[in-house]
Parts: C-alpha cells; sequence; structure tokens
C-alpha cells in the first residue's frame, strides 16, 4: 500500500502543475496517483493439478475460500484480496455476479458453466498491505491450456509460487515452467507441499534445489504442510504453526513481494515528479538566465528554439522512433508468425508419424489428443514468451531512439495474452468407417467363397468333387488374404482421416493463435506510440513556455528585473524542493 508520503508528494506536484497553468504534466500524475490507488500486489500460485494450491492459499489466509477435493479441480483463476468484509463475486466478460463466499465451490471447478474468475475479499492482516493471492488451474507445465493461460498472465503478476508436492521430485515440465516464468515475471519461490504425508520430504527439498541450482532458477525453495498450518490456527497451537514451515514463506510475500512492490512504486513516482519538476522548472530557469544576462538572451533564445524544433520533429511520424516502432513492429509480427508456424509444422511432423507408427489410430486417439494438445499448448506458449521479450526489446530501442533528442525512460508494457489458450476448438475424432467382428466375417466369407470356388473348379478336372480338402484350405487363405487387405485399407484410410483432422485443427491454431499474437503487438504498438508521443508534447509545451519566458525577459525593463529575478528564484526554489522530495523517496 502507497504510504502518506508518496501520495501526499503527488498531490504537490498536481497542485504545483495546476498553479503553473501545466495541465499536460498534471495527466502523468493523475496517472501516478490512480498507479498508487490500486494497491494490488500479485502473486500467481501455480503448479500441476492436486498439488496443494487450493489448500494453500487456504492455508495462507486461514480460511476455506478456495475448494479442496480429491474428485474436483480448480476450473478458473480465483483472486483473494483484502476486504473490510467476507465477500465474493463471479466475474464474467460482461456482467459481476455477486455470491456468498460459501457458494464458490460450486462455480470455480470443472464440468461447471465457469465463469472467466472469482474474486475473494477477505479481512486478513497478511493481505492488508495489498498482497493478492491468485489460485490458478492446473498448469501441466508448459504443457496445457490452462498452463498456456497461465503463461499469459505471467507478465501482470508481481510474483509467482510454484507449488509441487512432496511425493517426487520436480518434474521437466515444472523446470521449463519456471524457467519461462523467470522471464516474465521478476520474482518467483517454489513451495514443496504436503511435508506431513510424506517422511521423506527432505529428501525431495534437497532434490529440487539441485534441479533449480542446475536449470539456473534463482528461486527460494519452501517445504510447507498447509494442514499443520489450518490446524495450528484452528488450535492456536504455536508448535504446529512453527512445524508447518510457513513463517518462511510469509516473510518472503511481504519482505520480497509486498516491500518491493512498494519500492517500485516509490522510485516510479520519484521519477515523474522528477520529471514534472524538471519540466516546470525549465521556464523560470531560461527567463531567470535571460534576466541576469542580457546580452547573452538572443543566444540563449535561439538555443531553445532549436531544440523546440527537435521536439516539434519528435511528434512527426517521419522521427527515428516513429520510424523505429513501425518497422520494429511490422518485423515483430512476421517473426512471431514464421516462430509459430515453425514449431506446429514441427508438432504436425511428429503427430503424422505417431500415427504411422500406431497399428490403428482409434486405438489411441484419446492419449494421441492429449499428447497433441499439450505439444500445441508448449508451442503456443513459448512462442508468447518469446513474443514477450522480443516486444520489450522492441520497447528498449524505441526508449534510445526517442532519448537521442530528448531524456525518456522505457514504459511498462502491458502484454495482454490473456485470449491465448482456450480461443481454439479441441482436436475432432474422425468418424471413421468401422470394421467390427460383423464386417470381417462378411469380407471373409466373400473372399473364402471366391477361393473355394476357383480351386474348386480347378480340381473338379482331376476328378476331385468341388468341396474338398484343397478347396476348403484355399478358402480359408483367400478369405484370411481379404480380411487382411481390407483391414489395411481400413487403417489407412483412418491414418489418413487422422492426419486431415490434426492438420485441420493446427491450422485453426495458426489461424486463432495469430490472430491473437497480431493484436496483442498491436496494443504494446499503442501503447509505446501514445507514451513516447504524450513525452514529446510534454518536451515541446515545456521548450516553448521556455521561449516565451527567455523572450519576455529580454523586454523587461531595468527598473523591473530586480524583482522579477527575485520572484523568479523563489519560484524555482518551490520547484526544486519539490524535485528534492521526490528524490527522497
Amino acid at each position: 500500500m502507497a504510504s502518506p508520503a508518496t501520495t501526499e508528494l503527488v498531490d504537490l506536484a498536481l497542485t504545483a502543475t495546476a498553479a503553473y497553468g501545466r495541465p499536460d504534466l498534471g495527466a502523468r500524475l493523475e496517472a501516478a496517483k490512480a498507479r498508487l490507488a490500486d494497491p494490488g500486489v500479485r502473486v500467481l500460485v501455480v503448479g500441476e493439478f492436486k498439488q496443494g494450491k487450493s489448500k494453500l492459499v487456504n492455508a495462507l489466509v486461514n480460511a476455506s475460500v478456495c475448494p479442496v477435493d480429491d474428485d474436483i479441480a480448480t476450473a478458473v483463476p480465483t483472486e483473494v484480496r483484502f476486504g473490510e468484509a467476507p465477500s465474493a463475486v463471479l466475474v464474467g466478460e460482461h456482467e459481476r455476479t455477486p455470491i456468498a463466499v460459501e457458494q464458490l465451490g460450486e462455480h470455480v471447478v470443472e464440468g461447471l458453466e465457469n465463469p472467466l474468475r472469482a474474486e475473494v475479499t477477505l479481512p486478513r492482516k497478511l493481505l492488508a498491505g495489498g498482497l493478492v493471492l491468485v489460485d490458478t488451474p492446473g498448469v501441466g507445465g508448459l504443457g496445457s491450456a490452462h498452463g498456456a493461460a497461465t503463461m499469459a498472465a505471467l507478465p501482470l503478476a508481481d510474483a509467482v509460487l510454484l507449488v509441487s508436492d512432496a511425493a517426487q521430485e520436480y518434474t521437466a515440465p515444472e523446470l521449463d515452467f519456471l524457467r519461462a516464468a523467470m522471464e516474465l515475471c521478476p520474482t518467483v519461490g517454489a513451495v514443496v507441499t504436503k511435508t506431513d504425508l510424506y517422511p521423506h520430504w527432505r529428501r525431495i527439498a534437497d532434490l529440487d534445489r539441485e534441479h533449480l541450482r542446475r536449470a539456473g532458477v534463482e528461486a527460494e525453495l519452501f517445504p510447507v504442510s498447509s494442514d499443520l498450518r489450518l490446524a495450528g490456527a484452528a488450535q492456536n497451537d504455536a508448535e504446529l504453526l512453527a512445524e508447518s514451515g510457513f513463517a518462511p514463506l510469509v516473510g518472503f510475500l511481504l519482505r520480497k513481494v509486498v516491500a518491493r512492490a512498494e519500492d517500485l512504486d516509490r522510485r516510479s513516482t520519484s521519477q515523474d515528479v522528477r520529471a514534472v519538476a524538471e519540466q516546470l522548472a525549465a521556464g523560470f530557469t531560461a527567463e531567470l538566465a535571460a534576466l541576469r544576462d542580457p546580452a547573452g538572451a538572443e543566444a540563449l533564445v535561439a538555443e531553445l528554439t532549436s531544440a523546440k524544433e527537435r521536439a516539434d520533429e519528435l511528434r512527426q511520424r517521419s522521427a527515428r522512433w516513429q520510424i523505429t516502432l513501425n518497422d520494429g513492429v511490422a518485423d515483430l509480427i512476421s517473426d512471431i508468425e514464421y516462430d509459430l508456424r515453425d514449431r506446429l509444422r514441427a508438432v504436425t511432423r511428429e503427430a503424422e508419424q505417431l500415427l504411422d507408427d500406431a497399428a490403428d489410430p482409434n486405438t489411441i486417439w484419446d492419449q494421441f489428443a492429449e499428447w497433441l494438445h499439450q505439444q500445441v499448448s508448449q508451442a503456443t506458449s513459448a512462442n508468447y514468451v518469446w513474443t514477450a521479450q522480443r516486444a520489450r526489446w522492441l520497447a528498449e530501442q524505441v526508449a534510445e531512439h526517442f532519448s537521442e533528442a530528448a531524456d525518456a525512460a522505457v514504459p511498462d508494457i502491458t502484454i495482454d495474452g490473456s485470449r491465448l489458450a482456450g480461443s481454439v476448438d479441441p482436436l475432432e475424432k474422425p468418424e471413421g468407417e468401422r470394421f467390427g467382428v460383423g464386417q470381417r466375417l462378411f469380407i471373409g466369407m466373400r473372399g473364402g467363397y471366391g477361393g473355394v470356388l476357383m480351386i474348386g473348379l480347378a480340381t473338379t478336372f482331376v476328378g476331385m468333387a468341388l468341396l474338398n480338402p484343397v478347396s476348403l484350405a484355399a478358402g480359408l487363405l483367400f478369405g484370411g488374404k481379404t480380411v487382411r487387405d481390407e483391414y489395411r485399407r481400413v487403417r489407412d484410410r483412418r491414418r489418413a482421416e487422422a492426419k486431415t483432422a490434426v492438420r485441420r485443427h493446427i491450422d485453426e491454431v495458426v489461424f486463432q493463435v495469430g490472430k491473437d499474437s497480431r493484436d496483442t503487438l498491436r496494443r504494446a504498438q499503442r501503447q509505446l506510440r501514445d507514451h513516447f508521443t504524450v513525452l514529446a508534447e510534454e518536451l515541446s509545451r515545456s521548450l516553448a513556455t521556455s521561449v516565451a519566458a527567455a523572450q519576455s525577459a529580454v523586454a523587461t525593463e531595468s527598473s523591473q528585473r530586480t524583482k522579477r529575478i527575485a520572484d523568479l528564484e523563489a519560484e524555482l526554489s518551490r520547484v526544486q524542493s519539490l524535485a528534492k522530495k521526490a528524490e527522497a523517496l
């Protein structure tokens, strides 16, 4: 939660912009004030299915808000934040539906008509500082639809807790997810749950730490028992609470997540206020310099006019930063689409090879469909991670080119991929031609009849009957071959239909995810364009004010010069005092 000093400083700066007639600078401060008014520090609790994520959230807030059951799984994100009284709201695409907290489990589990997310408020001290715990669906590493959705939410999170129980050490998908999370989120922690159920949990924790070290993942690891924590809180038993292992985890959340978010708020607010103070001071400084040195006033006006012309050029579409932004986004869209297609082509080739190796696609279809879904989700998630990284790189390039004419900071780019997962229909199973016992018998009899007739007629020339052991054996051979040939034909047709279904599904993924990626990059482009355009307009306005002030100083009579210098020094002192307070943050 923002400190009173931070909020007071922004209010003071807003008063200054209003007093000095600079509402354009006030808009930046209003945005900073709105950011301070929302103290939410989002912590995503992620992990595979049935690893204890929901119970971990319940234990942290000491309340049964997230449903926990062996037979159900969380299907939508559940946000738990501070509120004066317990409440719950289901958030849909266009509506918010209040419900009782006790009814939450009826709406956020698998198999029900689920909303986009659920929001819960609780009067808990742990949450009072702005901490928001988000219980997510099971991610399945990078290889599931929920994993892709969680990956898309990472850039909007302040921290991530990966939950894995003490039954086994980390799996490859979990380590892949952690590595990807570190690329998109500043703070990552690892939680080993259910230590009360597994006596060997210390060995598992040591193995997990070694896996993290080898993978290059800098994340603290916290072994905990949610059941012991809940029992200790219910019985007010300090020994159980200590044994649960939650104290280090709570300390991590308060010191390294909430406190770090407060530090970031103070730094960004300090940066905004100092930038505003600098632009407010520019006009006073220019006029004061002209009054103190009338002989050099003309040169000062010429220098300021030249600087204003350069600032005005920053607003033109021909400005270098504008060209870098437009060309960079076009190149980025092309690269991202190529990367997505390349990844999915590899998935298609592997899928077709699996279908060719299978005895019958129908016998493995359920496992195959699940595997394909995981591979597609993994490909789209990895593509999304690269998209976020490249967008941030582009923002740095644009800021660098803008800074060639004026100082500028890289804005916080919101890479919102909320539509990344769940927008593509699942793989459809081909109808396929049936080849059951009845069909086999009929086809075998038809082939056997031909064999009996052909060989039987041939043997009549040597005085044998039409039906004889030779003709009957030939009928069996011909019938068996006909059945095998028909089975191969049906199998090959099923393979072809399965491959067609895979290609159709991949085309749908490329079409939909490609569209979502382009929209995401276009939104990032508009963010960057608007951010730097506002900076250019602020700079141009400040320089215009400085030019006017310097020109006014030239026309000031000598008798008024001393008084005006004193007034300007007083105003400049006030603005510098504002800048010093900002720096003190």
